[in-house]
Formats: C-alpha cells, sequence, structure tokens
C-alpha cells in the first residue's frame, strides 16, 4: 500500500514547527502537502475596521503589486517546507487564499488533495479562553471527515 498524503497546517508558530516535527516522527508517510493559509490584506483591514465588505480604493494593491500578506504567507510556507524536509518528509508547499475562515480553508485543501491525515498544532488554551476563542485545530477537527493529528505546545 503506498504512503499516505499529510497536509500540515504550517503558520510560522512554535506549535506549528512542532505539528511537523511530530508529523515527520510518528506518521508512516513519506509524503506531505503544507498549507500556509492566507487572507489579503485588503480583507483583513476591511475585517478589522468593522466594515466588511467596503473596500476603500487605497487598501486594493495594483494588478503589478504582490499582496504584503500572501509575500509574508510565501516566505512562511517556505521556511514550513525546509522543516518537513528535515523532519524526513517528500514536501510540497502550498499556500491557500482565505475565504471565509482560517479552518475552513484547510479543511477544503484537505479535501480537494484528499489527502489521509491532518497535522496541526494548536495555542493549548484552555478553562474559560477556550470557550470563547475556540482554536483553528478544534474547527479543523470538528468540520473534517478525516483523520486529524492536533500537536499541543511544548513545556
Amino acid at each position: 500500500m503506498p504512503a499516505g498524503l499529510i497536509l500540515i497546517a504550517y503558520d510560522g508558530s512554535a506549535d506549528a514547527k512542532r505539528a511537523v516535527q511530530y508529523a515527520g516522527r510518528f506518521i508512516a508517510s513519506n509524503r506531505a502537502v503544507l498549507v500556509t493559509v492566507w487572507e489579503p490584506m485588503a480583507r483583513q483591514a476591511a475585517r478589522m475596521s468593522g466594515i466588511s465588505g467596503v473596500m476603500q480604493p487605497e487598501w486594493v494593491p495594483d494588478e503589478e503589486t504582490e499582496d504584503v500578506a500572501l509575500a509574508d504567507a510565501k516566505v512562511i510556507n517556505a521556511e514550513g517546507t525546509e522543516l518537513a524536509e528535515a523532519a524526513g518528509l517528500s514536501t510540497a508547499g502550498r499556500c491557500v487564499e482565505c475565504t471565509t475562515t482560517v479552518w475552513a480553508a484547510i479543511v477544503e485543501t484537505a479535501d480537494e488533495l484528499a489527502v489521509d491525515i491532518i497535522v496541526t498544532g494548536t495555542r493549548g488554551t484552555t478553562g474559560l479562553r477556550s470557550l470563547l476563542h475556540s482554536s483553528v485545530a478544534d474547527h479543523v477537527l470538528r468540520h473534517s471527515h478525516r483523520p486529524v493529528l492536533i500537536v499541543p505546545p511544548g513545556r
């Protein structure tokens, strides 16, 4: 039976780095897609200002300029791909634009690629904070129909 395909959600955080290491160490596969989800700056600005859907002309990058958020995502994704390769995984990097939520982009990409398992880190919040701010990892676990490995933060 051929080795399965792993999707590793990667945002550059220490928790995401730890998830990459665990994927390389414990999952019997050597094929992975490392996904970094990004949101265009114009959409981020609109969401943060509370006027989602309304775009100011100065927020929209011109056709020749790459969105800053995409450029950052490419750097983060390249870093994660290097980490995954160092962990023994033959890895393809992919930046995915977030159109709704980060967790939905991860689940949709996993479905599109028909991956066998999703690997993600988590901030490890507990108590009231976890009830108020459910993590991306929690949503991926609840909404995906695929196995999910959630790697908790280190001590």
